[in-house]
């Protein structure tokens, strides 16, 4: 025979099953991301460091970018890197914190590389196969060999250097002094 009290309480085990399997429930994200950061910090190129908040949170954290060579050797460069639930089928938001003068990268903060597009015209954008790595990679390589003048997120920065060498070059130099030192 079944009592209220009886209802009641299978109810109420049914509800905190619920809620233990809600809390040990990983992501897909998640199970990628404990792989893919322990390979990331193994391969990280001398220039960078990354950092986490909260260890617990591995899809939240920074990136310095310290450039050994170029224009802006001798400044320190944060990002803030968020990965989406949807990770890896999307890519990975990226925030640069520290404010300079720079053809891919706005005053803003947002960054132009064509591996944060979810599609792109150079067939170079996001791929599930992709990794955080790749990502680390491509951030550095905006101070040295990536860096696009013929595709500028920050118009103003590629005029100069086209026209002006020495002038970007002073600018560079005066944001560095005054937002990234080292």
């Amino acid at each position: 025979m079944i009592t209220l009290r009886g209802k009641l309480k299978k109810d109420t085990d049914v509800e905190n099953t619920k809620a233990r399997d809600i809390n040990t429930r990983i992501s897909v994200r998640d199970k990628l991301l404990v792989k893919e950061v322990q390979e990331m910090e193994q391969t990280l190129p001398n220039t960078c460091q990354v950092s986490f908040d909260n260890p617990d949170r591995l899809h939240q954290f920074n990136l310095a970018i310290a450039p050994d060579e170029g224009y802006w050797l001798g400044g320190t460069f944060l990002f803030h890197i968020s990965i989406p639930e949807e990770y890896n089928m999307t890519p990975p938001k990226v925030k640069c914190i520290t404010k300079l003068w720079h053809p891919n990268i706005n005053e803003d903060g947002d960054v132009c590389l064509s591996i944060l597009r979810q599609s792109s015209l150079d067939g170079m954008g996001w791929a599930p196969t992709r990794k955080l790595k790749d990502v680390v990679w491509g951030i550095n390589s905006l101070f040295t060999d990536l860096l696009n003048f013929d595709d500028p997120l920050n118009k103003e920065a590629a005029e100069q250097f086209s026209k002006d060498k020495e002038t970007f070059k002073n600018k560079v130099r005066e944001y560095m002094s005054q937002y990234a030192r080292r």
